[in-house]
C-alpha cells in the first residue's frame, strides 16, 4: 500500500497510519460536501482518497486567528489539493510543508511602488496566498463549496505551488517529462489567452454603466459574462491560478471560450472536468 507514493513526503508508516485514522463516514461527508469531488468515479476517488492521504501526512496544518482545528477542515482541504496531482506525481508539492488556516480571510502585508518611485506600504485583505518556498496559507471560509461558485481557492493556491514547484510565477508548471506538452506551445497559448482575458476585461469594463461603480456588487452582472473570475487580470501568474480552479470547478465558460487553453490544461493535468461534470 502507498508503494507509488515516493519522493520527500510522509513516510510509509505515517501514511498507513493517516488512512486508518480517516473514517469512511468523515471521507463520504467530505465527497458529498463538495460537487466536483462527487462526480469522480470509483477508481478516481480511490485516487484521491490516497492522494489525500498523503496531503494529510505530508503536511503539518497550523491554526490562526481563534480557528478551532479538526478532522473535517483538514480533510476537506487536503482531498480539494489532491484533485488537480489526481493523476500527477505527489512530489510536485513537494518543497514545502505547512498549511495554515484562518477562520475567514485575513491580512497581508503589501508593498507597491508608485511612478515616482515612492514606496506604499498597506495591508490587504485575502482568502489565500502561497508562498514560494514557504507555507500555504488558507480562509476556512473561502475553503467550503458554495453552490454555484466557480471559484476555489484551496485550488487557486495549489495551483500556485505548481507553478512555483517549476521555479518562477510565471504560470508555467513543470512540464519536464512530459513529452505531450511542448514549453513554447504552452507559452504561446498562454499569453495569447491572457491577452485575449485582458481585452476581454477591458471591454466589460467599458461597457458598465456610468452610474454604477465597477467595484460594487451592481457590476457583478458585467463581470459574470467573462470566462473567469477578473483577479485573473492580475498578472500571468493569477491567470493560470484562476483559469485552473475554473476548470476543476466551473469548466463550461473556460471551454467554450478558450478551447485551446482548455484542452493545454487537460492534457496538464490528465483530467475532462467538462465530460465529468456533464456525465
Amino acid at each position: 500500500m502507498f508503494r507509488w507514493l515516493t519522493g520527500k513526503g510522509a513516510s510509509r508508516r505515517a501514511l498507513t497510519r493517516t488512512a486508518a485514522a480517516l473514517t469512511p463516514e468523515l471521507w463520504q461527508h467530505t465527497i458529498a460536501s463538495y460537487p466536483f469531488l462527487a462526480v469522480l468515479n470509483d477508481d478516481e476517488l480511490a485516487n484521491l482518497h490516497d492522494r489525500t492521504v498523503w496531503v494529510l501526512a505530508s503536511k503539518g496544518f497550523s491554526a490562526a486567528g481563534g480557528l478551532e482545528l479538526n478532522d473535517a477542515i483538514t480533510v476537506a482541504i487536503a482531498a480539494q489539493a489532491a484533485l488537480p496531482i489526481l493523476h500527477l506525481p505527489v512530489t510536485l508539492y513537494e518543497g514545502w510543508h505547512e498549511i495554515i488556516v484562518y477562520p475567514g480571510g485575513f491580512l497581508i502585508p503589501r508593498q507597491e511602488v508608485d511612478e515616482a518611485g515612492v514606496v506604499h506600504e498597506y495591508m490587504q485583505e485575502a482568502a489565500g496566498e502561497a508562498w514560494d518556498g514557504g507555507p500555504l496559507v488558507l480562509s476556512w471560509d473561502d475553503a467550503q463549496h458554495r453552490v454555484g461558485d466557480a471559484a476555489n481557492v484551496v485550488i487557486h493556491e495549489f495551483a500556485h505551488k505548481l507553478d512555483l514547484h517549476a521555479g518562477l510565477a510565471d504560470g508555467v508548471p513543470s512540464l519536464a517529462g512530459r513529452p505531450d506538452l511542448n514549453d513554447r506551445v504552452w507559452r504561446q497559448v498562454l499569453h495569447a489567452t491572457y491577452n485575449t482575458f485582458i481585452e476581454q476585461l477591458d471591454a466589460v469594463e467599458q461597457s458598465i454603466p456610468a452610474h454604477i461603480d465597477p467595484a460594487s456588487s451592481e457590476a457583478d452582472a458585467w463581470y459574470d459574462t467573462l470566462p473567469i473570475d477578473p483577479y485573473g487580470a492580475t498578472d500571468i501568474a493569477e491567470f493560470f491560478a484562476v483559469s485552473v480552479e475554473s476548470f476543476f470547478v466551473g469548466p463550461d465558460r473556460l471551454a467554450a471560450a478558450w478551447p485551446q487553453w482548455y484542452e493545454l490544461l487537460s492534457r496538464y493535468f490528465r483530467q475532462n472536468p467538462l465530460e465529468r461534470l456533464q456525465n
